[in-house]
């Protein structure tokens, strides 16, 4: 596996480690407000780049 594949493994725990943390803070109803819900949103599409680069680098 290349250096960048672990990279992006380790990057997307860290990015899902964030939106762990905005899960404990908002519990036990996980209703988000404004702030929360657009961090989310940029945790989630950072997430999405993550584990697609990732995908990219093992299946080469």
């Amino acid at each position: 596996m290349s250096k960048r594949a672990v990279d992006m493994a380790f990057q997307a725990l860290y990015t899902l480690t964030d939106i762990r943390v905005i899960l404990r803070e908002t519990a036990p109803s996980h209703e988000l407000d404004p702030a929360q819900r657009a961090q989310a949103e940029r945790l989630c599409e950072n997430l999405e780049r993550q584990v697609a680069s990732l995908k990219q680098e093992m299946l080469k």
